[in-house]
C-alpha cells in the first residue's frame, strides 16, 4: 500500500479553488484546476509515494502485475487497471458530450487508425478501443444536464418560455414516438446553419429572461441555465438542445451514472468521478473543440431518461454505501466510520481480492494492509494492490472514504 499522489489537469472550466480546499493546498491557485488523477492513464498517472521516493502507479502496473492487480482482474482486462478516479471541479460549464459503446468505441479507433489521423490531432474521437461509462458522486451541491427529459416534460417547458419560434418544433416532437421526435429535432438543431441559429438562439433568451422575470418556478433552472449557455456560447446550437436535457440538482452524496450513448453537460460543482480507463468523447456543442456531428448522431440514445439520479445503498450493517452500477471496469462504495465505531480498528468489508484505490472525503482514517498503515486525511488518497488486502481500519472521528475497485 502507498500514499497516492494525483495527477493535476488545468483546464479553462476549473475552480482555483476547490480541488486546492479539498485537498488542503494553497488557495486560490494560479491556473483553474479541473481535474485531480488518481489511476494509471497513460496520458496522466498517478504517483505512489514511499518515504522520499516517488514511481508512477502506470510503472509500477508495468513492473509487477500479477502482485499490484491480481490473477482475477489481469484475466478479465490484461495488465491494465481498467478504471480511472477524479475528483472534477467546474465552476464553468463542460462541453455538451457523449460517450461510445465497446463496439462503437473498438469500430471508431479501428477506423481513424485506417485513416492515418494521429491520436493527438485535434480532429480525433477515438483516443482508445474501450467504452467509458461513469459515475459522479457530488461532494458538494452539483448542477448537471443529463439524459434526455421526457417529450411531455420538454413540450411543457418549450411552451412555458412563449417563444413562437419554437412552434414548429414542439409539432416536430408532437408528431413522433419520443425516440424519433428527440433524434428528429436534435438533428435539425445540431446542423442548423449558423444564421438560423443566430435569430433562434436569441429568440428562445429572450423567452428564458421574461420567464425568470415572471417570478413563475417550475422551469427556473431550466431558463436560468438557457441564460448561462447563451452568455458563455453566444450562437451555438448546444443551448438550444439544453432544453431538451434533465436539469439536475445534486445533493452531496448523490450520483449520476452515465452509459454510453448519454448526452450530458456537467454546469458546475464538485466530485468524485470514476470511469473506465478512456478518453473517448463525442461532443455536441459548448465548446471550441472539435464537433464531429454524424459521429455524435451514431453513437447517441435519444430514449428519454426518468431515473437519471443514483442514490447509494446501505450495506455491512450501515457501515459502506455502496453505488451499484452494470460497469464491470469499476465499483464505487462509501465506507463510513461513526460513532459507534470511533477508536475501533474495524475490517473493511471484503468483496474481492483485486486492486483498491481510496479517497478520504472527510476526517481522517488509518488504513492498514498486510505491509504497511498509511494515514489519509480530507483530499489524500491511497493504492492498495491486490496481494496487500484486505484492509483494516481506525479513525478517532467521523470519516467518509471513497473505495473504488474492480465491478465484481
Amino acid at each position: 500500500m502507498h500514499l497516492l499522489r494525483g495527477a493535476v489537469r488545468t483546464y479553462a472550466w476549473g475552480s482555483r479553488t476547490a480541488i486546492a480546499d479539498f485537498t488542503g493546498a494553497p488557495s486560490p491557485t494560479p491556473h483553474p484546476e479541473a481535474e485531480l488523477w488518481f489511476g494509471a492513464h497513460p496520458g496522466d498517472p498517478a504517483w505512489l509515494q514511499d518515504d522520499d521516493t516517488e514511481r508512477s502507479l502506470l510503472d509500477a502496473l508495468r513492473a509487477d502485475p500479477e502482485s499490484e492487480l491480481g490473477p482475477a482482474v489481469r484475466g478479465r482486462f490484461g495488465d491494465t487497471l481498467p478504471f480511472l478516479v477524479k475528483v472534477l471541479a467546474a465552476d464553468e460549464p463542460l462541453s455538451l458530450q457523449a460517450h461510445p459503446s465497446s463496439e462503437q468505441a473498438l469500430e471508431g479507433f479501428t477506423r481513424e487508425e485506417r485513416m492515418g489521423i494521429p491520436i493527438t490531432a485535434p480532429t480525433r474521437n477515438y483516443r482508445d478501443r474501450s467504452h467509458k461509462p461513469e459515475i459522479l458522486v457530488a461532494l458538494d451541491q452539483f448542477e448537471a444536464l443529463a439524459g434526455f427529459r421526457p417529450v411531455a416534460r420538454t413540450v411543457e417547458l418549450m411552451r412555458a418560455l412563449g417563444v413562437a419560434d419554437l412552434d414548429p418544433f414542439i409539432g416536430l416532437l408532437d408528431g413522433q414516438s419520443d425516440g424519433d421526435g428527440l433524434r428528429a429535432l436534435f438533428t435539425t438543431w445540431i446542423t442548423f446553419p449558423q444564421p438560423d441559429l443566430d435569430v433562434l438562439v436569441p429568440a428562445v433568451i429572450d423567452g428564458a429572461i421574461d420567464y425568470v422575470r415572471s417570478g413563475a418556478t417550475e422551469f427556473e433552472r431550466e431558463a436560468k441555465t438557457v441564460l448561462e449557455l447563451g452568455e458563455r456560447y453566444p450562437g451555438d446550437a448546444g443551448v438550444l438542445c439544453s432544453l431538451l436535457l434533465n436539469r439536475l440538482s445534486l445533493a452531496p452524496g448523490e450520483a449520476i451514472y452515465l452509459p454510453a450513448g448519454n448526452l450530458h453537460a456537467y454546469l458546475h460543482g464538485i466530485g468524485v468521478e470514476v470511469m473506465a480507463n478512456s478518453d473517448n468523447v463525442l461532443r455536441g456543442g459548448l465548446t471550441p473543440k472539435h464537433v464531429d456531428v454524424p459521429e455524435l448522431l451514431r453513437v447517441l440514445d435519444f430514449t428519454p431518461a426518468e431515473d437519471v439520479v443514483v442514490r447509494p445503498e446501505s450495506c455491512s450493517d450501515g457501515e459502506e454505501l455502496v453505488y451499484r452500477t452494470p460497469a464491470p471496469e469499476f465499483a464505487v462504495s462509501v465506507l463510513r466510520i461513526d460513532e459507534g465505531n470511533l477508536g475501533h480498528e474495524i475490517d473493511a468489508p471484503t468483496r474481492h481480492d483485486g486492486p483498491q484505490i481510496l479517497l478520504c472525503a472527510e476526517g481522517a482514517v488509518t488504513v492498514h494492509a498486510k505491509t504497511r498503515s498509511v494515514v489519509l486525511e480530507r483530499g489524500k488518497a491511497a493504492w492498495v494492490a491486490a496481494d496487500d488486502g484486505p484492509i483494516r481500519l481506525s479513525a478517532q472521528e467521523p470519516t467518509r472514504l471513497f473505495r473504488v475497485t474492480v465491478g465484481i
